[in-house]
């Protein structure tokens, strides 16, 4: 399993409604997507206007090719792209170890 971090800073002021869009465009767009396996998402409590995107899944191309390429990443980016005080960046890693 892949774990897709994207590192978000949102505009000033936009909280509320972004957290309303970014968990609509994980839930309705992202989810459907091949490979997908599960989300979580993290607001910033020092840093109010960042958040923490993590979505885990079956493979890098699942994300890289088979969602980026995708009509999904489209509506995902027109859901949420208005909200970004400049481009996510997004890291991709492999479980090494977890706990029980």
């Amino acid at each position: 399993m892949i774990l897709e971090l994207a590192d978000i800073h949102i505009q000033p002021g936009k909280q509320a409604e972004f957290d309303a869009a970014i968990v609509h465009g994980v839930r309705d767009v992202i989810s459907k997507s091949k490979g997908f396996r599960g989300y979580k998402i993290n607001k910033g409590i020092e840093s109010p206007e960042r958040y923490v995107l993590m979505i885990f899944w079956d493979t890098l191309e699942n994300h890289t090719v088979d969602f980026r390429g995708s009509e999904a990443f489209t509506q995902w980016r027109g859901i949420v792209g208005p909200f970004f005080a400049a481009p996510p960046q997004v890291e991709h890693f492999e479980l090494l170890s977890k706990s029980d």
